[in-house]
């Protein structure tokens, strides 16, 4: 996974800082992302959410709103609808530079400015918002009374806001008290999914139920349980994730998970975070979990890292009987191939893989006797065989992988020669 820069170009004249999470192949689509109120680009569950979004295909963009983390522009200035402006001039950016928003996604206040800019980004095919408000204005119960009172007697006073000053002039205040965000609801025209906690502190579980009540159809609303407002907990942030995906994936375009819609070369690797050893991996453009199980302490979510080796030499096995069978004309209607390994520590080599093949078809015993002998010569059993080199590096692109077609040709020299 790789975050670049995208800084672009807000109507209002100043220029926004933004970070681009590419997606891990296959690209299923582009996401925009708002954050919260006074919080950033940077922000805890803006990172969480965008890279884990990315892991699953969704590259996401997310950037500071005017006036804060390294954006221009002066907060409060122009209001909430700045904010909204400003999304769907991010929404353009990322559409003229080849990746289009087809997903929507706003955090607290930035829940309501997508509400509020969904209807002038004509890529976004879905929306989702997270611990949002409904009335705009309800963002004034962040601030203290005497505070308010003190911008609307001079016109702008500093106020304390998520324990830092910030300058907040009047038309900030009105700009919020203005807006209608229930007609923009009724007419949002796009798929909504609405997602809070019941025990949020900060914007109470009334304000989904009235973007809900608002909405109209597609709509969907999903409990955060015991999530606090910011998502702070990392199992609320992959739980966000993996329903957003999930709900996102009838709005977005198919992508067939395919080696040429996927990554080439090197198998990749990367932890979840989901208990001691389940892995993710990526591997000829699918996706798959990898772990150990629950008797030596992982979740049993996947294979073993023993599976994938067994299951490399069934598939190299099958692959190869089916080549051989289709070169010579045989009537073979089915190969199946079981492998199964062990330890044996008084042994040498102790590796132990057990094969067992099933062949379905009309063959004689002599045929049959000739397919086993080409099972012991397939590519991945001379592999394992023979041995191999690994070399190592740490912090330095791997070397290249053999290509793409290195495991077939072999088949096929092997069944040439053979022939």
């Amino acid at each position: 996974m790789v975050t670049r820069p995208f800084d672009f170009d807000s109507p209002g004249g100043y220029r926004l800082a933004g970070r681009i999470e590419l997606p891990d192949p296959p690209v299923r689509g582009w996401a925009l992302f708002a954050h919260c109120f006074t919080c950033g680009k940077d922000a805890l569950a803006a990172v969480r959410i965008a890279r884990g979004l990315a892991r699953m295909g969704i590259g996401v963009l997310r950037f500071d709103f005017a006036g804060l983390g390294t954006s221009g522009g002066t907060f409060g200035d122009e209001g909430f609808a700045a904010d909204a402006r400003d999304l769907v001039a991010a929404g353009q950016a990322m559409a003229a530079a080849g990746m289009p928003p087809g997903l929507l996604i706003g955090h607290s206040l930035g829940g309501a400015a997508a509400l509020a800019a969904a209807s002038e980004l004509p890529t976004v095919a879905a929306v989702t918002t997270i611990a949002a408000p409904f009335e705009v204005s309800h963002l004034l119960h962040l601030f203290d009374p005497a505070g308010i009172d003190a911008i609307e007697r001079q016109g702008q006073a500093e106020v304390e806001l998520a324990g830092r000053p910030f300058i907040v002039r009047k038309s900030f205040i009105e700009d919020l008290r203005r807006q209608d965000q229930a007609t923009r609801i009724a007419h949002l025209g796009k798929p909504l999914l609405i997602m809070h906690g019941p025990l949020d502190d900060t914007v109470g579980i009334d304000n989904a139920t009235g973007i809900f009540m608002a909405a109209k159809h597609p709509k969907s609303f999903v409990s955060l349980d015991h999530a606090d407002h910011l998502l702070t907990r990392r199992a609320d942030v992959d739980f966000v994730v993996a329903v957003m995906t999930s709900w996102a994936a009838r709005y977005l375009p198919t992508v067939a998970e395919t080696r040429e819609q996927g990554q080439e070369g090197d198998v990749v690797a990367e932890e979840t975070g989901a208990g001691r050893f389940q892995t993710a991996i990526r591997a000829g453009g699918i996706r798959l979990l990898a772990d150990e199980p629950q008797s030596a302490g992982g979740l049993g979510s996947g294979p073993t890292p023993y599976d994938l080796v067994s299951a490399g030499l069934a598939a190299c096995t099958t692959m190869t009987l089916r080549m051989y069978a289709e070169r010579k004309g045989w009537p073979v209607e089915r190969i199946q191939t079981a492998v199964g390994h062990m330890k044996q520590p008084d042994a040498t080599p102790a590796d132990l893989f057990t094969r067992m093949i099933d062949i379905e078809g009309t063959l004689d015993e002599t045929q049959r006797a000739r397919m086993l002998e080409i099972a012991n010569h397939c590519p991945v059993h001379r592999t394992l065989e023979r041995g191999a080199r690994v070399e190592s590096k740490l912090a330095e692109p791997p070397a290249a992988a053999d290509p793409v077609e290195a495991h077939a040709e072999a088949m096929t020299q092997l069944v040439e020669r053979e022939a």
